[in-house]
């Protein structure tokens, strides 16, 4: 069922150009998907295809989405993608725990070099005359730190000890959060930044807990769980954070603002989590607890009222059914 509100958003980019960095990827795909599903609306893609999830796929057959292929880093290439767009979403970056821990240095160079790259690009096109409704940057739910209840967008951050590479992904992310706000206050541009909170779903790549879980239930192989599995974590569907995302881009009052997007009803420990899946799978599927001895999140779970408020934001898949859409899905795809 497709929610009123972003089907309102999706309208309001009739004829538009959206720019997505990192649009190869699990939700810039999928909000690619959604977005070329209206035959006006532009899509263009600028990733370097280190995690793909669209040329396996029918989404670069559409003849409104196009990729180019380059890296945040090289403004050349990225200034490039962006020209002609009206709104840009910048979701680039590297993911991924173990991804961030073994490449501290990258992670913080795709992050900051790239936002700011991004924000360069999109002064310079506004200061020649070019329209830019709306500058979207990804932030993420982690700088909050290890331990957030019902966290709202104002409340304090978290900076992990320095030189534990484990927080070298939230202290680069918050200082693009900084930026983008700076950018609005200084140069008046249109910007927001968002906290996605746990996404899953359909077409996920990467090594996220949930896309691990499934396809070693579907094949009947050993769940890995870090220590005693009692992290809490809320969960939120695909589709949602896209209906966020379709918001954020069209919606006046999210202009110069952040916002906590993901769905606080799903919140479950890593451990039930796995018996989840296990059991909605249908599999035989051994637990096993890991040793970990590295930093890690505890408890996140977000307060989402800002967004509810000033976006019409509602999350409206719950996790039992969202994992049973995305089990089916994968199930499908491994041709189970």
């Amino acid at each position: 069922m497709t929610d009123p509100a972003a089907a309102t958003a999706v309208a309001a980019l009739s004829g538009k150009t959206v720019a997505i960095t990192g649009g190869a990827g699990f939700i810039g795909s999928t909000l690619a998907r959604r977005l070329s599903a209206d035959p006006t609306i532009r899509v263009v893609l600028f990733d370097n295809l280190h995690r793909d999830a669209v040329t396996a796929s029918d989404l670069l057959e559409r003849p409104n989405v196009r990729l180019v292929r380059g890296d945040v880093r090289d403004k050349g290439a990225l200034s490039g993608a962006l020209a002609g767009a009206e709104h840009i979403v910048h979701m680039a970056s590297i993911a991924g725990v173990d991804t961030v821990m073994n490449n501290p240095v990258l992670t913080m160079q795709v992050s900051m070099q790239g936002t700011m790259n991004v924000l360069e690009i999109a002064q310079s096109l506004l200061a020649a005359g070019h329209n830019i409704e709306r500058v979207v940057d990804f932030s993420t739910s982690e700088v909050f730190g290890r331990y957030a209840f019902r966290v709202t967008e104002g409340d304090a951050t978290a900076l992990g000890a320095v030189g534990e590479a484990r927080w070298t992904y939230a202290v680069s992310k918050l200082a693009t959060e900084h930026l983008c706000h700076n950018y609005f206050k200084q140069y008046g541009m249109k910007t927001v930044s968002i906290r996605p909170f746990n996404i899953y779903g359909p077409r996920q790549v990467g090594t996220g807990a949930i896309h691990h879980f499934i396809r070693r239930a579907l094949q009947g192989e050993s769940l890995s769980i870090h220590n005693d599995g009692s992290q809490i974590r809320s969960w939120c569907y695909i589709d949602d954070i896209i209906d966020g995302l379709l918001l954020v881009l069209t919606r006046d009052q999210a202009v110069g603002q952040s916002f906590n997007i993901g769905n606080p009803r799903s919140t479950v420990t890593i451990h039930q989590l796995a018996r989840d899946i296990v059991r909605l799978a249908a599999s035989d599927s051994a637990i096993d607890y890991v040793r970990w001895d590295h930093p890690d999140v505890e408890l996140r779970v977000p307060d989402i009222s800002k967004a509810r408020e000033l976006l019409e934001f509602a999350p409206r898949v719950e996790l039992e059914d969202g994992l049973a859409r995305t089990i089916a899905w994968y199930r499908e795809e491994m041709g189970l």
